[in-house]
């Protein structure tokens, strides 16, 4: 049986990270509750970054380029637990060597979060099983410019994440 995404539990957090109340995905959504999420960069042995499109179907920001793997933290879930669990879900990879790169808050429009970035290298294979992928590639520092100032992009993971990264030229 597939549960709805819209009725998963999320920890609803306050600025300082603490943990305010308990709401649906689908409430967190709808009334823009500050949560929290995990930002995870992949990068390849030679220093690529691998970015990807966003499916359509996702409640925030569909078919949008993103330059980190991750989501909402679950209810009561670790950061580091969600980090793993949202590389497997999204890509098929198990990672056991993922370093942290710090975190934020990152407030836009209708969402609110407190995450945490983490990096991990690996070069594949990836399955993307769950269908929130529906295009990744590799990408070198210009490519990555080129796709920041073409196309429809998360800014979260920009805001959060980008200064952390170094992508080879």
């Amino acid at each position: 049986m597939t549960t709805d995404p819209g009725d998963e539990l999320v920890d609803i957090v306050d600025e300082n990270d603490l943990v305010v109340g308990v709401v649906t995905r689908r409430q967190m959504r709808a009334e823009g509750l500050r949560h929290r999420a995990v930002f995870i960069a992949v990068q390849g042995s030679d220093g690529r970054l691998l970015v990807h499109q966003r499916s359509f179907d996702k409640d925030l920001r569909p078919g949008a380029w993103d330059i980190a793997f991750g989501g909402v933290v679950g209810t009561g879930e670790p950061y580091d637990a969600a980090a793993v669990r949202e590389l497997s879900e999204e890509i098929g990879i198990t990672a056991t060597d993922l370093v942290a790169l710090g975190g934020g808050a990152f407030a836009e429009d209708s969402y609110d979060l407190v995450a945490r970035c983490y990096r991990v290298v690996h070069d594949g294979p990836f399955t993307f099983g769950d269908g929130e992928v529906i295009a990744a590639k590799w990408v070198n520092r210009t490519e990555l410019r080129k796709l920041l100032d073409q196309e429809d992009v998360m800014h979260d993971s920009i805001a959060l994440l980008l200064d952390h990264l170094d992508v080879v030229d």
